[in-house]
């Protein structure tokens, strides 16, 4: 096999080592060797180089024997820098965790080493996990794989661009407000956010503990549904014979339309109707229950975040960027009553939002409704920082203040998403679904 290797889809990467025509030993030293270079380091923050050749090496020895533990065994994946690992940094992209080195993994981390994945280290990110953008001075900015210029996405900046630049064949991210769907859009990749509370955190460094959620960042949707369940330590379900062909999908108009682009709209718009022509029913209308929803974000995003960092944060504020530290700060005033209020409040909208998707087979958005932003324009004007944070996470934060999961698919428009949002613990049906909307974008 030759370096591009690099760039097969993880499944495949799978088939061939089961098959005895891909070395994982020679698989983690390939990828090793290019994340050492120069722009490796923008990438990843730590590489946990000894580990992965030890267990290459015992992956290769189960292939050998035909004792693989499952379909990834032999699979190098990285993982976002929020993931306890033993004996390695784990810093969430923060100097206020600088030297931080757990004595065990994250429960995740852990399940995926027992399932035979191999731990290539942990990629750079944004700070606390609490940007859209990818954006960190503080520590590094993974570059954008379509132009360095370019912001990555966050606020799993690191996962999506090891993957599209072939530096791991998978990663494993983190989505609180969108935070593997943008970097996976923009990185032209797949991304699933999914149920909240589905996978477990243990061991998960948290922006905010209501809404976090763990998902996988891959090039194809069966990609994604292999590290699903390698997580899960269950059976992935099966992608075959999977159809559009009378899928019922409603396009949510209204509010992730406003401001939108037009490129990502009309990469959106493509994809609309390539999924028309596969056989989908597609329906178009607002509804009612997402703009309140999307109104409460500032009452519970950020007081959750800040009142678990609070303390961290300032005892030395000047270790942050400030865009990050007046996110966080912006969650110092809400009040208490306010709080619980909103709560109550998304409780009877969530109801209201799963009874309007049961109608439905997915609800359609652009997964950004902006391009990646200009980064040192990102870092020297700050309204354009944050309207354009704002906006990168507006569509994809529908998601997750109303509950649910989502898979977001490159639209074949570079740096252009399109998302398909289904119920609570759909991942199954979501993923078919997705396989048969990614073979009609091909």
């Amino acid at each position: 096999m030759t370096t591009s290797t690099r760039f097969l889809p993880a499944a495949e990467q799978g088939r061939l080592i089961a098959a005895g025509m891909l070395d994982p030993v020679a698989q983690v030293e390939m990828y090793l060797d290019v994340a050492s270079g120069a722009e490796g380091q923008a990438v990843y923050s730590c590489l946990t180089a000894q580990r992965a050749r030890d267990e290459a090496m015992a992956a290769r020895a189960r292939a050998k024997a035909g004792r693989l533990r499952g379909p990834l065994d032999g699979v190098a994946l990285s993982w976002k820098d929020l993931f306890d690992s033993a004996g390695a940094a784990t810093e969430a992209g923060s100097r206020l965790l600088a030297g931080r080195v757990p004595d065990k993994d994250a429960d995740v981390l852990a399940q995926a080493s027992l399932g035979g994945a191999i731990c290539l280290g942990k990629t750079h990110m944004s700070e606390l996990a609490f940007s859209g953008l990818g954006v960190n001075p503080m520590t590094a900015t993974p570059p954008n794989v379509h132009d360095p210029r370019w912001a990555p996405g966050g606020s799993s900046s690191g996962s999506a661009v090891s993957v599209a630049l072939g530096m791991a064949a998978a990663s494993v991210g983190s989505d609180t407000g969108g935070s593997v769907r943008v970097p996976a859009a923009w990185n032209d990749l797949v991304g699933l956010k999914t149920t909240h509370g589905r996978v477990p955190k243990g061991g998960v460094v948290a922006l905010a503990e209501m809404f976090d959620t763990i998902g996988p960042l891959a090039r194809t949707v069966e990609d994604c549904a292999l590290v699903l369940a390698l997580l899960e330590n269950r059976k992935a379900p099966d992608l075959t014979d999977c159809s559009l062909q009378g899928a019922r999908l409603l396009v949510l108009e209204g509010v992730p339309f406003e401001g939108a682009r037009d490129i990502p709209v009309q990469a959106f718009e493509d994809g609309v109707r390539k999924f028309e022509k596969a056989g989908a029913v597609i329906e178009r209308g607002s509804l009612p229950m997402v703009t309140p929803a999307l109104d409460m974000a500032g009452t519970l995003f950020a007081p959750e975040a800040y009142g678990l960092w609070k303390d961290v944060i300032e005892a030395a504020p000047e270790k942050m960027f400030s865009q990050i530290l007046n996110r966080f700060r912006g969650g110092r005033d809400v009040l208490a009553t306010d709080y619980v209020q909103a709560w109550s409040r998304l409780h009877d909208l969530r109801r209201a939002w799963e009874a309007a998707l049961a109608g439905y087979d997915a609800v359609l958005v652009p997964t950004a409704p902006i391009l990646p932003p200009d980064v040192t324009r990102l870092l020297t004007d700050d309204n354009y920082y944050q309207t354009e944070n704002l906006l990168a996470l507006r569509n994809t934060r529908i998601g997750n203040i109303l509950g649910g999961t989502t898979l977001s698919l490159p639209t074949g428009v570079p740096a252009a998403g399109i998302s398909l949002m289904a119920g609570p613990m759909q991942e199954g049906r979501l993923l078919r679904l997705g396989q048969a909307a990614e073979n009609a974008l091909r």
